[in-house]
């Protein structure tokens, strides 16, 4: 699995001019599921999440967690984030994972998350067209994969 965090002061994500999620300060996490993923990858992915220190604390210092200063999460499924630009100009998606095997795993990620946290998480709607919406809170952007793990 492959994660892109976001910490931003809001976030949304609309489909068809609705929106499905939104939250105020914490995290968007695009999530980029590969056919390969387990739900082991899913589990070190989530305490990565909400353990990651990337927040300020009084005197500024990233030192504080999600979960410390009472963030929300918002995930949007992003298949994108497994593009391969090895040959041409046109990316190819080949490792990204079928709907049958990403839609249980992006579940199984969101209830990890929820329950990690302590509240629910926002989310996008899996293979839809979304638009997402973001304030950058930094900016402070980290990259996660489940099979770098470092």
């Amino acid at each position: 699995m492959r994660l892109v965090l976001q910490r931003v002061s809001s976030a949304s994500v609309a489909v068809d001019n609705q929106i499905t999620g939104q939250i105020g300060a914490g995290l968007l996490i695009l999530a980029g599921i590969e056919s390969d993923d387990t739900a082991d990858d899913a589990a070190w992915l989530t305490q990565k999440v909400t353990q990651m220190r990337i927040f300020g604390d009084a005197e500024g210092k990233m030192n504080l967690c999600v979960k410390d200063i009472g963030g929300e999460l918002l995930v949007v499924s992003q298949f994108t984030l497994h593009a391969s630009t090895k040959k041409g100009n046109r990316p190819s998606f080949i490792r990204a994972a079928r709907p049958e095997h990403a839609i249980p795993l992006y579940e199984q990620f969101l209830t990890m998350l929820e329950v990690e946290i302590g509240k629910p998480v926002a989310r996008g709607i899996f293979g839809a067209d979304m638009k997402v919406a973001l304030i950058n809170d930094g900016p402070v952007t980290i990259c996660l994969d489940s099979r770098a793990r470092e």
